[in-house]
């Protein structure tokens, strides 16, 4: 086993420590990387079963969150961790987005990097370990890498910008953003933001890759000392002869069939060249050698034309964004809808509205432990017209569905101002590029038409790169599908009128310059503009009525020390409401209910119990009850759920009566008034007051004493062999039903 090494850095006033040597010793790289109390183990293995058939970076992460890193055991059933959490995906994406364009395309075995949290504080986010730690591991392996890489997060608090804030301060950040970067370049950005203007953005993208530098180092320092030699790997490459065949025999009607304005028309002229190509070289070459020089040649084709025309392929101006439609309300029976079009790329967003006892739960290793707000998105096959097999929702989905929620969730209304759970669900009918920001423009829509008074619509475009010899390169606004495909960068970028609300970096180079960023956001400000004019054509606001098949939600406060009168035993109470009401109930501890139902009326109905259960009397209001009990000296009338008082035999009528029976008996309603509520709480009533020709004047015959019931006459009553006699009051405690 390696003798255990270990290297340090300070990072805002914090110790980085990458340790080697002493876990994992079996993979052929492994690290722990410690930031306050925050401990993440990253190993990297790989196969030696290369494959020279494949074309892509066989590389996967996994991002594994252990709940006894934060003193938890897991709340599922079996009480251990289950399939990754949503976090997880997505911290799993973000090492393989960084990593990813700093291995060399002729790399063909297998590679699997696991990132485990072992410990974590609560404070020091594990996601930036995982990739500091897997470039690392990556680093010091024998596998080629143009790294190392750092990585940081930039806050933005109380105007000014904080290198890697703690996480009990995220609250009150208006800006979330990774930086990844190498010595010289950008490789990956990844935010969420509160509307900042796009410099601030730029300046924290500044700040974050300066702080990379001493991250870099470090790793650099590691190399020396303790590298392993790397391997040497070749550029997979078609064969040069057969590349050379089908340009000179292929190579102009390729190139006139990449430049074609429809997906359609380019894709028939492109397999008409395939078919004839593969036709006349098949006694040479298999299909497999042709299909992969064919794409080789149209690749070459697509960028020289768009570095060359400095046009899109479809022949749109660099800048100039594809038709674009939207329409809101296309669904009869959901909260709200609406479809956004762009190009060939067709998104359709449903809202769902719910009360807040709806809200996820989240059983993670963060702060956060439930969500009101939900974004999830949908990317079945037909959308690209192929035939795929259905199955859960993968890495990809959940990423886009992501990026669209961190986008959105800085105009949905508080939970005081909007007292709703709202999901939303973004189906992908038709793809040709960007549909994650699609997403964002139908989500906008689709909310409006819910009803849901959002701050300003949210929009989203994607932008491309393509580089040439030079420094030449050319910047995309809306890219298409094989520009996204054939180019360098996809860069999207979310926002409303007044500032950034999400951001997204990934690049097929090993890293872009600090002036392309800029260039692209400030494009993008442009194609914002325009998308925002499209959507408040279609809807110029939040409607004012929800949908009728929508739940409403009323807000009442009642005393929190009544809480428990609500709930009742094991929530009895609570659960009788709510199936005698057929609403929703959802109690917080300061004493807010919110009540939901389709149904005004049976809200009001669970309101008025609920009020009913917790309100307190009040001598002289005036209450109508039903006559619980009779006794030989009055009657008890329930004047409130759980609460009732006495109406003495004298303060029955305005005339005496003989027998309590004459005038009230049980199930009778009574119209009383309250007219004295005693020290011990005992409530006293009458019934004649409220009579015709009673005087303002009216006094109670007789006040009830606090000691032995007393008779019409004011003689001492005999005591009863009832149980419910106890020598001192006849009565129970009021609000007991005996």
């Amino acid at each position: 086993m390696d003798v255990p090494r270990s290297f340090e850095c300070t990072i805002d006033n914090r110790l980085l420590t990458i340790e080697t040597g002493k876990l994992a010793e079996q993979a052929n790289s492994s690290v722990t990387v410690r930031y306050g109390d925050t401990v993440v183990l990253v190993t990297i293995c790989t196969s030696e079963n290369s494959r020279e058939d494949v074309d892509f970076l066989r590389l996967t992460v996994d991002y594994e969150e252990r709940h006894y890193a934060v003193g938890k055991i897991p709340g599922s059933f079996i009480r251990r961790e289950g399939r990754p959490s949503e976090n997880a995906v997505l911290t799993g994406r973000l090492v393989d987005r960084s990593l990813r364009p700093l291995f060399p395309k002729g790399l063909t075995s297998e590679m699997q990097v696991i990132v485990t949290v072992l410990s974590t504080d609560q404070e020091n986010d594990p996601d930036i370990l995982a990739v500091i730690g897997a470039s690392a591991a990556v680093a010091t392996s024998p596998l080629p890498f143009a790294g190392p890489i750092g990585a940081v997060r930039v806050g933005y608090i109380d105007g000014n910008l904080v290198l890697n804030p703690l996480l009990p301060r995220m609250n009150d950040n208006l800006l979330d953003l990774v930086v990844v970067g190498t010595k010289d370049s950008i490789v990956m950005l990844e935010a969420g933001a509160r509307e900042i203007p796009e410099e601030i953005l730029l300046e924290a993208t500044k700040i974050g890759h300066e702080a990379c530098q001493e991250i870099i180092r470090l790793q650099e320092r590691m190399q020396r000392e303790i590298g392993q030699t790397k391997m040497e790997v070749g550029e997979v490459k078609p064969s040069s002869a057969l590349v050379d065949a089908i340009s000179s025999g292929f190579g102009n009607r390729l190139a006139e069939a990449i430049i074609k304005p429809g997906r359609e028309e380019r894709d028939i002229a492109i397999k008409a060249v395939k078919k004839e190509a593969i036709e006349k070289l098949k006694e040479t070459y298999a299909e497999g050698e042709i299909d992969v020089a064919i794409e080789d040649v149209l690749k070459k084709a697509a960028r020289k034309s768009i570095l060359e025309r400095r046009l899109h392929l479809d022949g749109r101006q660099p800048g100039e964004i594809r038709p674009l439609t939207s329409e809101v309300g296309i669904l009869p029976r959901t909260h709200g809808s609406g479809l956004f079009s762009r190009g060939q790329t067709q998104v359709l967003t449903i809202t769902t509205l719910g009360s807040l006892g709806q809200e996820q739960l989240i059983d993670g290793l963060g702060l956060e432990e439930t969500k009101r707000f939900m974004h999830h998105y949908n990317f079945p096959p037909f959308s690209t017209g192929e035939v795929k097999r259905l199955g859960a929702t993968n890495r990809r989905e959940i990423g886009h569905g992501a990026l669209a929620e961190r986008a959105l969730l800085p105009v949905i209304p508080s939970e005081e101002d909007f007292s709703y759970t709202i999901r939303l669900v973004s189906e992908v009918l038709s793809s040709n590029g960007s549909t994650s920001m699609a997403s964002v423009c139908s989500s906008s829509l689709s909310l409006m038409d819910a009803g849901v008074p959002i701050k300003a619509p949210v929009v989203g475009i994607a932008m491309g790169l393509v580089t040439g010899e030079d420094s030449d390169h050319i910047i995309l606004t809306d890219i298409e599908g094989k520009e996204d495909h054939y180019g360098d960068m996809d860069f999207k970028v979310a926002g409303t009128g007044r500032g950034i609300t999400a951001v997204q970096l990934d690049i097929k180079l090993q890293g872009i310059s600090y002036q392309v960023v800029a260039d692209a956001i400030l494009q993008a400000r442009e194609a914002h503009a325009e998308i925002f004019d499209k959507l408040k054509q279609t809807i110029g606001a939040s409607r004012t009525e929800l949908s009728p098949y929508a739940p409403r939600v009323y807000r009442i406060t009642i005393d929190p020390s009544k809480i428990g009168l609500v709930i009742g035993p094991g929530g009895k109470t609570i659960r009788s409401i709510i199936d005698q009401t057929k609403t929703t109930i959802d109690v917080e501890d300061d004493g807010t209910v919110i009540v939901g139902s389709t149904s005004a009326e049976m809200a009001q109905k669970a309101i008025g119990i609920i009020q009913g259960l917790t309100k307190e009397a009040q001598v002289g209001e005036v209450y109508t009850g039903k006559v619980t009990r009779l006794l030989n000296f009055g009657a008890f009338v329930e004047i409130l759920p759980g609460k009732e008082g006495l109406v003495h035999i004298s303060e029955l009528a305005d005339h005496r009566v003989a027998k309590v029976e004459d005038v009230a008996k049980v199930g009778d309603e009574l119209t009383v008034k309250v007219v004295e509520i005693d020290h011990m709480g005992r409530i006293n009533l009458s019934r004649r007051a409220l009579l015709p020709g009673a005087s303002e004047n009216w006094e109670p015959r007789m006040s009830r004493p606090a000691g032995p019931p007393r008779g019409r006459e004011g003689h001492s009553r005999p005591r009863s062999s009832s149980s419910q006699h106890d020598g001192h009051d006849s009565r129970p405690r009021f609000g007991d039903k005996r």
